[in-house]
């Protein structure tokens, strides 16, 4: 049982180290607030994978002595931190958007590589978010459940955001 629910988890830390390099990489080439946005948000979406992957691990432990009916309740708590770094990424991009507004500084080169970034970032969101769904359902997961849900909102604001290059 375990052993799937890891490899998607993983797959989805492997997912997010890619797109966070791509984003973060073409976001300071081009200088899109967009795009480096959606940088951090993919590197806070990295922590949350992370954070996600081992709460798997985790949940799977048989109970024991301190944990009696076994150590399910961590998928909880992975939700919980995934929701505060959620709140963090916001309030920067908020930050990020009125600095920006009031001192008029929206240089912004765009290139075919915010179009490819942007692109790439939907379709994977697309395939892992399904992924997790379909194994968070399978075993009844609410970190995988979660994660999918997260990264399935995702594909929106990458949706904004190539509606904005454009």
């Amino acid at each position: 049982m375990g052993n799937e629910k890891t490899k998607v988890a993983g797959l989805s830390v492997f997912a997010a180290i890619f797109l966070t390099g791509f984003k973060l990489a073409v976001g300071l080439v081009t200088g899109s607030l967009g795009i480096l946005s959606e940088a951090l948000h993919s590197g806070l979406d990295l922590i949350a994978a992370v954070i996600t992957y081992f709460s798997v691990r985790v949940s799977d432990t048989p109970a024991d002595k301190r944990h009696n009916y076994g150590h399910g309740k961590i998928e909880n708590f992975s939700a919980f931190i995934e929701t505060i770094l959620l709140l963090i990424t916001c309030s920067w991009i908020v930050y990020e958007a009125s600095n920006r507004l009031i001192s008029g500084n929206t240089d912004i080169e765009v290139s075919i590589w915010s179009y490819i970034v942007i692109s790439a970032s939907i379709v994977i969101d697309i395939t892992r978010s399904r992924a997790l769904y379909r194994v968070a359902k399978k075993y009844n997961s609410q970190a995988l459940e979660a994660d999918a849900l997260h990264f399935s909102t995702d594909i929106w604001s990458s949706s904004v955001v190539l509606v904005g290059l454009v």
